[in-house]
């Protein structure tokens, strides 16, 4: 068996990005899910990107378009998310949810062309909603394209790391 360990730092083209600059992204963007501030988050991504939460059996290897998703938005579906969560009609998250993320284990991996790179993570979300306190546990398979301005999302999946979800969990949030 091989264990893939991430790296410090990653070649992407001409530029070297380092971990330093992807945990900062990686911090911004929680923030920016915290507030619920989603035009700034839609901002993080590139056109065409796609945002993904497979089921609890993903165990990676295989697309979660063969298993099933939780959410598998392409660009236009995502624009959509954020649309309907912005206004009144997201009912289950009218208030929003009180959200707050921790994000660790940042590993850096080379990317399959010259302008991109992949990115692994841990994540912690506790939400409170309804009078229920739910913490969702998992880990981050980001692609990152490196732009002139910083970062942005080509791919943002976010997989569980629970068994199934409790009952009566949501993914209504952005996870």
């Amino acid at each position: 068996m091989t264990v893939r360990y991430g790296h410090g730092a990653v070649q992407v083209g001409a530029r070297t990005v380092v971990r330093s600059e992807v945990e900062d992204f990686l911090y911004a963007e929680a923030d920016i899910l915290d507030s619920w501030h989603y035009d700034a988050w839609l901002a993080l991504f590139v056109e065409g990107a796609r945002y993904e939460i497979p089921t609890t059996d993903y165990r990676g290897g295989w697309s979660p378009h063969e298993s099933g998703s939780f959410v598998t938005d392409d660009w236009d579906l995502l624009r959509a998310r954020v649309k309907r969560l912005k206004s009144r009609k997201a009912h289950a998250e009218n208030p929003p949810s009180r959200t707050h993320r921790l994000v660790s284990n940042v590993r850096l991996f080379p990317g399959d062309d010259d302008d991109s790179f992949r990115v692994t993570a841990s994540f912690v979300v506790h939400r409170a909603r309804d009078g229920r306190f739910d913490v969702y546990v998992g880990r981050y398979e980001h692609i990152l394209a490196v732009e002139d301005d910083g970062f942005r999302f080509r791919l943002r999946r976010s997989v569980l790391g629970h068994e199934a979800l409790p009952v009566g969990a949501r993914l209504s949030f952005i996870l």
